[in-house]
This record gives C-alpha cells, structure tokens and sequence, in this order.
C-alpha cells in the first residue's frame, strides 16, 4: 500500500501538544488560551495541506539545480551529513535574520511570532510564503554539490527540532545551552522585551548568534507577541495584514527609490500608523464580546473534523484523485477562515458554511456523476436560496447566542 507516512506527523505534534496542556493544567500554568490556540493551528494545518502540492516542487528545484549546476559530487558520508546539517543551520539564521530587518521578509515571517502565547502550538505557525522564501537561501545548497536525496532528509530534521523549542515546561538545559538552540533561547526570541528584540536567530544550533552578536540570555519573564500585538485572531488578516500595511507605505510614498526603501527597510522603523490606516481598511469595527460554550464548542468541533480530515488526506493522497484533492483542499482552506471569522465573531461566516457544503457536494457528484445525485443537489441549492435569511438568522443566533447583534 502506497501511504505517505509524513501524514504520521499530524497525530505526533498533536500528541505532544496535548501533553504539554496537560502538564501545564496539571502545574497550574495558564500557557494555553482558546482563541490563540485554535489560531496557532489553524496556521499550521494551511501550512501541512499546502505542503502537500509543494513538497515536490522544492525537490524538483534542489535536483534541477545539482545535476545542471552543481560545483561539487558530494557523497553521503558521514562528515558530508554533520556538514550539511550546519550548513542549512547557518544559512537558516541568515534566512531568519533577514527576516526580522527587511520589511519584505518580515511579511513572510511575522505570523510565526503573532501569538501571544508561548507553547508548542506556536511551533505550528509557518506559512507556505515563509515556506518559499527559506528554500530560495537553501538553493545555493545543491549548487555546492549536495544531492536533493540528502538535503530533503536534513531539512525534514531541521523542520522537526525547533517544534519542540517552543515551550515553557522545560527550563535551562545546562550544558546544552552552549550549543543548541533550547526552549530558553527561543522564549527570548519570541519575546517582545526590549532587550530580547531581534536576538536568538539559530534554529538548531545557537553558535551563530553567539558568533554573530544576536544572542541574548533569558534573564526576566518574556512578554510574547509583537510589540504592537495584532489584536485579531482572523485567519486571512494574520497571513496577510502586513503585506497590506507595506502596500500602504509603499503607495504613501514618492520616487521609486523611496518606495524600495520601505520594502527593503527595517520593520524597526516601518510607520506604525500603516497598521490603523490597514485596519480602518479591511477591518470591522464591531467589538468581539466574550465567546460562548456554545461557538467554542462548534470550533472545537470544526478543528477535530479538519485534523482528522487532513490526516487521512495527507495518508492516503496517493488514492485520491487531482479534483477530489482540490475539493478537500477547498474545504479545509475554508474551514480555517470560516474559524477564524468566527472568534472574531463576523456574521458573513455563514457564507462559508454554503461553500464548504458546495465542496462538499463536488467530491459527492465525482464519486456519483448520477442524475439523481445532480437533481438532489440542484433541489438543495433552490431550498438554500429561497429560505436563505431564515436560515442565516437561525444560524447566527444558534452559533453566537446573545452574542449576535442583527445590525452587526
């Protein structure tokens, strides 16, 4: 049977991420919050099912690159392995520091440091556009003579590590501390104190900073987030609310070369006022009042379906074919927005749920391309539109209680 065994990494991350909150229930730490929670993950599950349609294109790059362009016949041996693995990590904290001085990068990097909590499931937001931006500093390694074979294995290792450097349960690591990048030195760098910006760029290996003067010791209590938190758990505003500000600063000015200034500038000194002209732009304005069981509930319940969804889709995407994969994609894609619209409480999440029915009903049809099948659907669709305010009402107050305003 024909599996892809990298689905296995959906149920392991959830495993640990459930046992890191249950240790820190048990402990009495207050690590965990609904809301960034579910944010935090839904960021991650974009990133595994989008993986699913690049994964290949990135090897297709590092191949292409060492049999046309390649410098060196590097051979897998065992110093060829150690040096790889320093090699990606080095060029890692270039990638990663880029990304915290150049307003470009940042754009593709900030979702990653958004949340205000510090546990694993902030090890899960990486973005595909982050995703696209790492590989193009990683293509210099095929160049030098490293096989494809060998670099995907490395960065799979590399990919797996920093997951677990992102929680507080594990204090200083001793002698460790020298060499790896610990949870210690990754709280510092998600930390938005002062004296903690823009410190601690390594991935594995923490030797870089210390060589390059970007590290930093935890000494007090980290703050995490940004220093201007975004204030939204809006799946769609998280991926992109920089770009939009960049793009506001970039039409503000005058002259091409001012305008590559503000793209290739430092977000220490991007114009903050960006993020409100942003927000009176694309964002509403209604007051998020306290969520309700009964809409937590039906996250909850959304995020489940979809991690199971995503684990057997991820399993068996060898059995599924092109426009049932595109279908699922769909559905989980809108899934994840429909979830974050609805902790930001927006009524236009009701639009959603008719989409996902309606991908729901394409992967039905191509398993039954029947007249029957086409009639049902064409009778539910006239049913949906005719009785369209009735439902749309009974939804959002079944979904929001008191917390549904008509006029909102």
């Amino acid at each position: 049977m024909n599996i892809n065994i990298f689905a296995f990494a959906v149920p392991l991350f959830l495993f640990f991420i459930g046992l890191e909150y249950f240790i820190a229930r048990k402990t009495g730490k207050k690590y965990f919050h609904f809301n960034e929670t579910i944010a935090n993950l839904n960021v991650g599950i974009a990133e595994r099912l989008i993986d699913l349609f690049t994964a290949g294109a990135f090897y297709f790059v590092y191949d292409y690159l060492h049999r046309h362009f390649a410098l060196l016949d590097i051979q897998p041996t065992l110093l060829h392995w150690i040096l790889l693995l320093l090699f990606t990590d080095f060029l890692w904290y270039w990638y990663h520091r880029l990304g915290h001085e150049v307003n470009i990068f940042w754009a593709a990097h900030v979702v990653h440091h958004q949340s205000e909590d510090f546990n694993l499931t902030t090890g899960t937001r990486i973005t595909i556009i982050q995703a696209v931006a790492r590989t193009f500093f990683w293509t210099i390694i095929p160049i030098i003579g490293f096989p494809a074979e060998m670099i995907t294995v490395v960065l799979i290792i590399h990919g797996i590590y920093p997951f677990f450097t992102h929680t507080q349960l594990i204090g200083k690591l001793g002698i460790l501390e020298y060499i790896l990048v610990t949870p210690s030195h990754h709280r510092v760098h998600h930390a938005a104190n002062e004296q903690y910006l823009d410190k601690n760029y390594g991935d594995m290996f923490i030797i870089w900073d210390k060589l390059f003067g970007t590290f930093a010791k935890e000494t007090e209590a980290p703050v995490y987030g940004l220093t201007k938190p975004l204030g939204s758990h809006s799946f769609l505003w998280q991926h992109f609310h920089f770009f939009v500000e960049l793009g506001l600063a970039v039409t503000s000015q005058k002259g091409f070369w001012n305008k590559l200034k503000v793209v290739f500038g430092k977000p220490a000194e991007f114009d903050e006022r960006m993020r409100s002209k942003a927000e009176i732009l694309f964002l509403s304005h209604r007051k998020v009042q306290a969520p309700t069981h009964r809409f937590k509930g039906y996250v909850l319940g959304q995020m489940a379906f979809t991690l199971f969804l995503l684990f057997w889709f991820l399993l068996l995407e060898h059995y599924v074919p092109l426009p049932v994969q595109l279908a699922i994609s769909l559905f989980i894609l809108l899934t994840l927005v429909n979830s974050g619209a609805i902790l930001e409480q927006r009524r236009w999440v009701f639009y959603l749920e008719y989409l996902r029915i309606g991908s729901l009903m394409g992967v039905v049809y191509y398993y039954y391309p029947t007249p029957t099948t086409f009639v049902l659907s064409a009778g539910l669709l006239v049913a949906a539109l005719v009785y369209l305010r009735s439902i749309e009402r009974q939804y959002l107050r079944l979904l929001y209680g008191n917390i549904y305003l008509p006029n909102s």
